[in-house]
């Protein structure tokens, strides 16, 4: 077998790639691109454990062994620095989710005569892969799959695509449908039927004004930090405890001794309540409003410092006179990134900057921003949430000399 067509690494989109820059579909580092396309396998390259693998878009990395899937994650963030020229990356080892740990998914349902299929789409194509099995998603959430299946095929609509939004709340699954409506009684009774029967924490449905609820027994929250907090239809979560637990031990250890943090982008405070003590006071800057009222209503029934600011970042950054009240900051802005906060903390006195980001590119432009006014990246810890998918997250710490 010739060296030549050694795979060495995966790139970004998971085909493998060979150093003279020639890429296969499904190769992991080690194997061997043959004269004629095929593949000759390696010791990173084993049986997916999924059926549905490579059909479904919900992964793209099955056929990658443990080490080879941490380097993917590592090389992804660590690659977007270096793709920037920043010259020195302090990254430690990639941390990758376990199987069956992802606590949200929106699948997707579509009558096909009779039958309704229920699961992720393929891969570039609208086409759903009806899932009978799956490695990524919790138990509690793929166990309502088979139900929601029945459910739907007895709803009597030729046309039915509906969206599926779960979450995993601290009182059990959050379920909102999107796209079908409830007329009559027996329907309403059917679904509140089977909300009952499946022991869900909340039930919504969205015929096109938003969702509403049709059953929540009691409030639903989750639990940040240790503070519960309301969870709106919606709301944004980190994909996995897992992961969750990994970015916040970061900003911890980093943030240690900072009497005052600015938790941007914050959400519903999943780093604020983290952070916030006796010895810390957080400010948390959310636009969306849904989760910046859980964020305040939380703070105030427990008693935590946490001050919650709507506003929107993008358009309304902090200023610098603001940011100089603050000895860190910690932003988790959306995958586009935030350059316009970033250029106002370039020029702030804030002497610690924790970046999270769910964009190794968007980050590493930013990233720039940040060193090109006098910070330091300190340290760079690569995360994989989404368990053998392409989509990497990384924690970050920025340090002013």
């Amino acid at each position: 077998m010739s060296e030549a067509g050694l795979i060495v690494r995966v790139a970004a989109k998971g085909d493998g790639a060979t150093a003279d820059g020639r890429y296969a579909a499904l190769a992991a580092p080690g194997d061997v691109l043959q004269a004629d396309g095929t593949l000759v396998h390696g010791p990173n390259h084993v049986d997916p454990p999924c059926r549905h693998f490579p059909a479904c878009g919900g992964c793209q990395l099955q056929h990658l062994s443990e080490s080879a899937l941490a380097d993917y994650v590592f090389d992804r963030v660590v690659g977007a620095a270096k793709g920037q020229d920043i010259a020195e990356v302090p990254a430690g080892p990639a941390h990758v989710s376990p199987p069956k740990s992802r606590r949200r998914a929106t699948l997707h349902a579509q009558a096909i005569g009779k039958r309704v299929v229920i699961g992720f789409r393929e891969q570039g194509s609208h086409k759903i892969v009806d899932l009978r099995e799956c490695h990524v998603l919790a138990p509690q959430l793929f166990a309502l799959v088979s139900p929601l299946r029945g459910l739907l095929e007895g709803w009597g609509e030729r046309k039915l695509n509906v969206d599926i939004e779960l979450a995993l709340a601290d009182q059990g699954v959050a379920l909102s449908l999107k796209g079908i409506t409830a007329e009559g009684l027996a329907k309403t009774e059917a679904l509140l039927d089977f909300a009952r029967d499946n022991e869900l924490a909340r039930l919504t449905l969205d015929s096109g004004y938003g969702p509403e609820g049709l059953w929540e027994p009691e409030p639903v929250t989750v639990t940040l930090g240790k503070t519960p907090v309301s969870l709106p239809p919606g709301a944004f979560l980190q994909a996995t405890h897992d992961g969750e637990a990994q970015l916040v031990s970061a900003a911890r250890e980093w943030l240690v001794g900072a009497a005052t943090v600015a938790d941007l982008f914050s959400g519903l405070g999943t780093f604020a309540f983290a952070l916030a003590g006796p010895q810390t006071k957080v400010l948390a800057v959310e636009a969306a409003r849904d989760s910046f009222m859980a964020c305040q209503a939380a703070a105030r029934m427990n008693g935590q410092p946490v001050h919650a600011l709507h506003r929107d970042l993008f358009r309304n950054p902090l200023r610098v006179e603001e940011l100089d009240r603050f000895a860190a900051v910690l932003l988790d802005p959306p995958r586009a990134g935030a350059q316009e906060q970033v250029e106002q903390i370039g020029l702030s006195k804030v002497a610690r900057v924790v970046y999270i980001s769910c964009n190794p590119a968007s980050w590493a432009r930013d990233a720039v921003k940040l060193i090109a006014s006098g910070y330091r990246l300190a340290e760079l810890r690569p995360v994989g949430q989404f368990r053998w998918s392409t989509h990497v997250e990384l924690a970050s710490l920025f340090t002013r000399d």
